[in-house]
């Protein structure tokens, strides 16, 4: 029987990952470490045998300042898949440090949508450098991305795809399939086409090699497909991925010719980013990059705050109009915040939703009144509870029915108040074709605010406390 070979606690190399399946800092500032001491074969044996999302990483855990001196330590290891593993910020940053050649040779090991966003971000005079370095049937490829809207699937597909005539056998196309040694390695279906390259079906991997060679491709197609025109917006074709559960899909230009084609993979990541770009723009946090630089979170969250300024002027107006009351009554004070924070808080809850339902295209105009009526029954009934609780526990700590009804009904009120503008603002907004995700929140807000503090101590004024 052979030895166990047990490796001595003492010796045996640290795991590079944390259980969250992160680089440990361990690990990360030993490469530092050895970039920091000239030892470049050290810092290359360490991270040459992690994957290319782990190296991905390396750059995003590493100090920001030590990431040109780790790529030139890494020279030659950083390719294609590295960089379309890596978080834009960090990838512009490492750009720089690389030269056109170097930029071209990574382009070209990539799919056109990686290597287009890579290249997109880059200053116009570096990417006319880029572009003349490649080789011109990859230059005009990219090229003709470029000219796409950003964010649209003309930017999002990738060129490499395979695409049949209707008259061939299933033998006739696993045979070409096989003597093809520059067809595209990554696909899952075969798109077919009419002589003017428009596709007329789709033929799944697992149909063709199930099929006999002599039964036409046309006989084991599916006709029905679901085909994603060049200029729509990523958001909208993640939402048709996602609804009809695709795998991948053809893109076609104005003409109806097949262009190019996405695949889940890509829409994984645009779920991913839209998702958290709607949260951060509730906030008006901004994108919400660790990496991004300093002084563009700055500029952006202090914008919201100065559009949040004068919203808060308005609901300061509103206390100023009853201070004498206030002045002769100072429980007022205490309980107005509660008024408006709890509204606040309501009105928050609606938004989220209702923002969620207008990016997934739940909500819609044929459903939105339904939407109204939904968010007005549950504020009701939340209010209602809400006001019975708070007005009991008013009266008991006060011993004034009268604050207590107020309170209660100020309660009732805000909260009504937060869910029609929780809905309401944001539909109007998509109706303007302004994101309601970056300026709903504002506008719900002031309405609760305002209105927290009017219905209170307006209510407190019609009962005369204080007076």
């Amino acid at each position: 029987m052979a030895e166990q070979q047990i490796l001595d606690p003492v010796t045996a190399p640290e795991p590079a990952h944390d259980e969250d399946n992160r680089l440990n800092s361990a690990f990360v500032s030993a490469v530092v470490d050895a970039v920091d001491a000239g030892d470049l074969e050290e810092a290359r044996s360490l991270v040459s045998p992690l994957h290319p999302a782990d190296i991905a990483d390396l750059f995003e855990l590493a100090p920001s300042d030590r990431r040109k001196a780790i790529a030139s330590a890494l020279h030659g290891m950083i390719d294609g898949e590295v960089l379309a593993e890596m978080n834009d910020w960090v990838r512009d940053e490492l750009m720089e440090a690389l030269g056109p050649q170097e930029v071209a040779d990574i382009a070209t090991q990539l799919d056109t949508d990686d290597a287009v966003a890579i290249i997109e971000d880059m200053d116009a005079d570096d990417q006319r450098e880029v572009l003349r370095a490649l080789a011109p049937d990859d230059r005009a490829a990219i090229e003709e991305a470029l000219g796409y809207p950003e964010e649209s699937a003309g930017r999002l597909m990738q060129r490499d795809l395979i695409a049949v005539p209707e008259h061939l056998s299933v033998g006739d196309v696993m045979d070409y399939l096989r003597r093809n040694e520059d067809l595209t390695t990554d696909f899952w279906e075969i798109y077919v086409v009419d002589p003017s390259h428009r596709p007329i079906g789709t033929c799944k991997l697992s149909w063709l090699l199930r099929t006999p060679r002599s039964v036409g491709i046309g006989d084991v197609m599916a006709r029905e497909q679901t085909l994603i025109p060049v200029d729509m917006d990523q958001e909208e074709v993640a939402l048709r991925f996602q609804k009809y559960a695709l795998i991948s899909a053809a893109v076609v230009d104005a003409a109806g010719r097949l262009v190019g084609m996405i695949t889940v993979d890509d829409i994984v990541h645009i779920i991913q980013e839209e998702a958290g770009e709607d949260v951060l723009r509730l906030s008006g946090a901004g994108e919400g990059d660790i990496n991004e630089p300093i002084r563009y979170t700055v500029r952006t969250r202090l914008t919201w705050l100065l559009i949040n300024l004068p919203t808060a002027m308005l609901a300061a107006t509103v206390v100023g109009l009853f201070d004498d009351r206030i002045a002769r009554y100072a429980v007022l004070a205490q309980l107005m915040g509660i008024v408006s924070g709890m509204g606040g808080n309501a009105g928050t809850q609606t938004l989220a939703v209702v923002v969620r339902a207008l990016a997934t295209n739940q909500l819609t105009s044929s459903n939105s009144m339904r939407m109204i009526v939904r968010e007005l029954r549950i504020a009701a009934s939340n209010g209602a509870a809400l006001g019975l609780v708070v007005g009991a526990g008013c009266y008991f700590w006060s011993g004034v029915p009268a604050l207590a009804l107020v309170f209660a009904l100020a309660l009732l009120i805000n909260n009504l108040v937060a869910g029609l503008a929780g809905v309401l603002v944001p539909i109007t907004l998509d109706r303007f074709n302004i994101d309601p995700a970056v300026s709903s929140s504002v506008f719900v807000t002031t309405c609760t605010d305002c209105m927290g503090f009017l219905s209170f101590l307006g209510l407190a004024a019609l009962w005369g406390l204080g007076g």
